[in-house]
């Protein structure tokens, strides 16, 4: 059965509804308070949570003229993104917001970007059909490449048009998502078994699943790096991210996982098993850590099988 459309009057929404989410490990704080401080001119709270970073005091202290603004929750150990992203929610659930932003700590947004994704959400829901989550158009802030808004069926175009500036898609990356709270306790919170890595990707395929739509938008930009610098040439190209071994270790295990999901549509199942042979195989023979990667692999591969759903 698909969900009801969500009662969600657009003419009537404002920053002050929404709250930011942004979780922090060893964060850059200069930049993290910028992307504060520019949330709190347009009229948007924001709560952080601290994963028990060791700069975790210093970031006590530049936050602390922001306390109007912005609550700081601080954990004495790293329980993941995914974790911090869940706490956070049910802390602006329980305030009062009636939506929320997903936030990297290390994003940066222009002056106007809370009130065109509400502008983008009012056009989205109007299309008719139940909404989860819309996206910003992100750019690379070194490179100026935008990334493409997804479709995982074979052989189908990503940036399908949908309206202007709205783009249907099958995934958002979480960095600058707009979603709306009263629709979490049909879709559910984020997968916390995950840690860190596919995060955003799982809970999509769930939106998806239960009948919701996903929506990128071109009103407004968000500047975000996605992965790490590489010499890879399927990484410049923008078809496949580079992280270091560690978090090959999450992103293999964590999709394996995945795949296994009756939610996950066939069709990505197909591609991301050709993706993972690919760069698999291009980190194994090129890259000089190549034993890292491969350690790690194998070990992502033995833990998919004991990864609890």
């Amino acid at each position: 059965m698909s969900p009801s459309r969500p009662d969600q009057n657009a003419q009537r929404l404002t920053p002050s509804q929404c709250c930011a989410i942004i979780v922090t490990w060893q964060p850059q704080i200069t930049d993290l308070v910028a992307l504060l401080e520019s949330l709190s001119a347009q009229g948007c709270a924001s709560i952080v949570i601290d994963n028990g970073s060791a700069n975790a005091e210093a970031l006590t202290q530049a936050l602390h003229p922001m306390r109007d603004d912005v609550t700081l929750l601080s954990w004495s150990e790293n329980r993941g993104l995914a974790a911090g992203m869940n706490a956070g929610i049910l802390q602006a659930r329980a305030q009062g917001y009636r939506f929320v932003f997903l936030f990297d700590q290390d994003s940066c947004i222009g002056g106007r970007f809370c009130q065109s994704m509400l502008a983008a959400w009012g056009q989205a829901v109007k299309l008719g059909y139940p909404v989860a989550a819309i996206g910003p158009r992100l750019q690379d802030p070194q490179s100026g490449r935008k990334t493409p808004f997804k479709c995982f069926r074979l052989l189908a175009r990503n940036d399908i048009p949908a309206a202007p500036g709205l783009f249907a898609t099958d995934f958002l990356i979480s960095s600058g998502t707009l979603l709306p709270l009263s629709e979490l306790s049909r879709i559910g919170l984020m997968k916390e078994s995950y840690f860190i890595d596919n995060i955003d990707l799982e809970w999509c395929f769930r939106a998806r699943s239960l009948g919701y739509a996903l929506y990128g938008t071109d009103r407004t930009v968000l500047f975000h790096r996605i992965g790490e610098d590489s010499q890879n040439p399927l990484v410049a190209a923008g078809i496949m991210v580079s992280h270091s071994p560690l978090r090959s270790y999450y992103s293999t295990r964590n999709r394996l996982h995945l795949r296994r999901q009756s939610y996950a549509p066939r069709d990505w199942k197909v591609r991301d098993l050709i993706r993972f042979a690919i760069k698999t195989s291009w980190l194994l023979i090129f890259n000089r850590r190549r034993r890292e990667y491969l350690q790690q692999i194998r070990r992502g591969i033995k833990d998919a099988g004991d990864l609890r759903d």
